[in-house]
């Protein structure tokens, strides 16, 4: 693969922060050895979870979104490869492969306009690129038996998640999505507004649960279309649940749940959905990061839980003094996903 850029000791090293009488998750994580090949590295290593980046913001930028989703790759590891090895969660149960490296295609992105018409079209196809080792990464890391581990990046990368998981497994899978919004919009050319719809149309995606959707930001296109479908994609609101008080948070976790539990399925965590959360659709009304991590571990505990990919994240747009709160968040979520998996297993 040669955009991917593979972790090593070296820069393992750089980012962990040693202290005595303590061990960091970072000293037990599992890396790939010298010049060793991911495939090599999936066959050989003991770890369970497969932890990498897809360090990017074009498929944001063709959805006329934020740039700044590029970061949240970096954010991540220095918190997570600093948080504690013990009891409650063993850093060798993680290999740390690395992150994709399309500063290629970002220059060519950086020379387009997305307002031109034919300029955003060339901006599809860049996404389009994207998708495609993301699938083929995707499909490696879960016939080698193991799971995945998303940061992106933008949603746009939801479609190669699922695209590789379907393959991986031979057949259409489900899709659990933390989000303010359905990313279930026209087949209008690839970006990140349209994961989901593009894996539904071609059968990679079967049955899709939305939830906290913001009612606000949803078009009557996308609700009526949802209605044409409503026997594998259904939601509810983030309005029904914490304004009006119509369903009950935990009960809509149950619901959801039912939904896609018969078959392998990825968690999906857009951090847009999360209030104040700095992300390319930051919003000021939204779940807790108590809620988000609420539900990463209920969707997790349960065997057909394949992936997970907490995405949208943008350090770079929050506070200068607190640009570290992203990486430490989803550092948060990517230890309750494994905490919640390691307790099925044992």
């Amino acid at each position: 693969m040669d955009n991917f850029s593979i972790f090593n000791i070296s820069n393992k090293n750089k980012i962990v922060q040693l202290r005595s009488s303590e061990i960091k998750f970072g000293e037990r994580v599992q890396l790939p050895n010298e010049n060793e090949s991911i495939e090599s590295f999936l066959t050989t290593t003991t770890a369970t979870y497969i932890l990498f980046g897809i360090p990017e913001d074009i498929g944001v930028r063709a959805n006329f979104g934020r740039k700044g989703t590029s970061t949240a790759w970096e954010s991540t590891l220095k918190s997570l490869l600093n948080i504690q090895h013990n009891k409650t969660c063993k850093g060798n149960s993680v290999g740390v492969l690395g992150a994709f490296d399309f500063s290629s295609l970002t220059k060519i992105a950086d020379t387009l306009n997305v307002d031109n018409i034919e300029e955003r079209k060339e901006l599809f196809k860049l996404v389009e690129k994207i998708d495609k080792e993301v699938t083929f990464l995707v499909s490696q890391i879960i016939k080698s038996g193991k799971i995945p581990i998303i940061i992106g990046g933008g949603h746009n990368n939801a479609y190669g998640n699922i695209k590789g998981l379907a393959l991986a497994k031979g057949n259409p899978v489900n899709v659990i999505n933390f989000d303010a919004h359905t990313d279930f919009r026209p087949l209008e050319g690839r970006h990140s507004g349209n994961g989901f719809s593009y894996a539904f149309e071609e059968n990679f995606l079967k049955n899709y649960f939305i939830f906290g959707l913001h009612e606000n930001y949803t078009s009557k296109a996308v609700f009526h279309r949802i209605k044409e479908v409503t026997a594998f994609v259904k939601y509810n609101t983030f309005e029904q649940i914490r304004v009006r008080f119509e369903k009950e948070f935990l009960s809509e976790l149950n619901q959801a749940q039912q939904h896609i539990k018969a078959d392998p399925y990825g968690i999906e965590l857009d951090l847009d959905s999360i209030e104040k959360v700095a992300s390319s659709a930051i919003t000021p009304s939204g779940f807790s990061t108590i809620e988000a991590r609420q539900f990463i571990h209920y969707m997790a505990k349960n065997r057909n839980a394949s992936y997970l990919h907490i995405c949208e994240g943008a350090p770079v747009l929050d506070e200068e003094k607190n640009s570290h709160l992203v990486g430490k968040l989803t550092a948060y979520l990517i230890t309750d996903f494994i905490k919640a998996r390691e307790s099925i297993v044992q």
